[in-house]
């Protein structure tokens, strides 16, 4: 469905927002508070109902939703002092101040539209009893997400579109299968696991739950410490393993590290502030070829899924990581894809990886972005060595 207001459109189904004509940028929470407002045909929408549509009723401060309603107010044109399109009632809610009409896709008729994919979490508990997230999406052979430690969170990540695309990619030919670690994201908020094998042992669970005896799998960056410790705690349970963007040692496991780690010191000054260009610099580093506006969605993402305490401590037990004692354990056939000009963790760390471990090639992207974006030049290389890699 469109809904026509003011001068915008917002189009439900492709997720987007223009005004007069043009896109909006405009982030995910920020949008569904919108979709919010149009939906509600002028009436008022309560705190209690924004927080349980848009936040999914998880605990959240004023100062996000704050933030959440002047990033709405900007996306319309509109703003705190005019009010002339979203409006505060005080101590009660918000409202649309202007009429909203709900316009038909005229282009294809309604019988012949192709249903939007509905991402349906569901939970398994680890070993200590805690909730433990997951989605499935696709079908066919199984392969299992690991994500880098504590920075994902799978309702997030469904409405970032670089994130979306890279979902639906690999779930058109795959049984895909996604989770967030213990302590971040949609699992239970507890003080989370700072060790891989207890990180692996969360994947197992989600394993048992999907019915999966044996699994393929896929790791991005710091997701390939867990994946290398499942690799070696359960190798009849793993056929195929794909790294993207991993590493053999963390920096300071590596020849004459630097005393201070600039990109902490970014975490540090920016992960708790909104749009921080410190939070946004750190992500950069990663992913120097953009596009920045992913970029942008990818660190609000993070922010949401993963707090500053918890963030830091997970910098240091990643800097101090070391792989190379596991290596020889890994028995089942391992891709390692990573860009040549990766500046972060550079291409001597890939090929440690594949140097250690038995069964292992090494396919290099000419890129400088840590983790290929569907916009990259090298976009289709990327998901066409992937793919074919866990087809055979």
């Amino acid at each position: 469905m469109k809904y026509s207001f003011a001068d915008c459109t917002l189009d439900e189904a492709r997720l987007t927002l223009t005004r007069d004509g043009l896109p909006v940028s405009v982030e995910p929470r920020v949008l569904d508070l919108i979709r919010v407002l149009v939906r509600s045909g002028g009436d008022l929408v309560s705190r209690d109902q924004l927080v349980e549509e848009v936040w999914q009723g998880r605990i959240v401060s004023e100062s996000a939703i704050s933030a959440c309603i002047a990033g709405a107010r900007k996306a319309v044109g509109d703003d705190g002092k005019t009010q002339a399109v979203i409006r505060t009632v005080a101590r009660r809610g918000l409202v649309m101040a202007t009429e909203v009409t709900a316009l038909s896709d005229k282009k294809a008729p309604t019988a012949s539209r192709t249903a939007q994919p509905v991402q349906r979490i569901r939970y398994t508990k680890d070993t200590n009893g805690h909730q433990l997230a997951y989605s499935v999406t696709g079908s066919g052979t199984g392969v299992l997400r690991f994500p880098p430690p504590f920075t994902m969170d799978l309702e997030y990540e469904w409405r970032i579109p670089s994130e979306r695309q890279i979902i639906e990619t690999i779930s058109e030919k795959f049984r895909y299968i996604r989770f967030d670690h213990i302590g971040a994201g949609q699992s239970e908020r507890v003080e989370p696991h700072f060790d891989f094998n207890a990180l692996a042992d969360e994947a197992c669970a989600v394993v048992d739950a999907v019915g999966a005896k044996t699994i393929s799998a896929v790791s991005f960056s710091g997701g390939v410490h867990s994946a290398i410790h499942f690799a070696a705690r359960y190798p009849e349970r793993l056929e195929r393993l794909v790294i993207v963007g991993g590493y053999a040692d963390g920096r300071m496991k590596r020849g004459n590290p630097a005393k201070d780690d600039s990109l902490k010191t970014m975490i540090a000054e920016g992960w708790g502030k909104p749009d921080s260009p410190f939070a946004t610099a750190f992500l950069t580093s990663y992913f120097p070829e953009g596009p920045l506006e992913d970029v942008r969605d990818i660190v609000r993402m993070m922010q949401a899924a993963c707090p500053l305490e918890t963030m830091l401590r997970d910098r240091d037990a990643i800097n101090s990581a070391s792989l190379g004692y596991l290596l020889k354990d890994v028995s089942c056939p391992v891709l390692i894809i990573h860009g040549r000009y990766d500046a972060v963790h550079p291409v001597s760390e890939a090929q440690k990886l594949a140097a250690g471990i038995p069964n292992a090639e090494l396919v290099l992207l000419d890129t400088a972005n840590h983790i290929p974006l569907p916009k990259n030049a090298v976009w289709d290389e990327f998901i066409e060595t992937l793919v074919d890699f866990l087809e055979h």
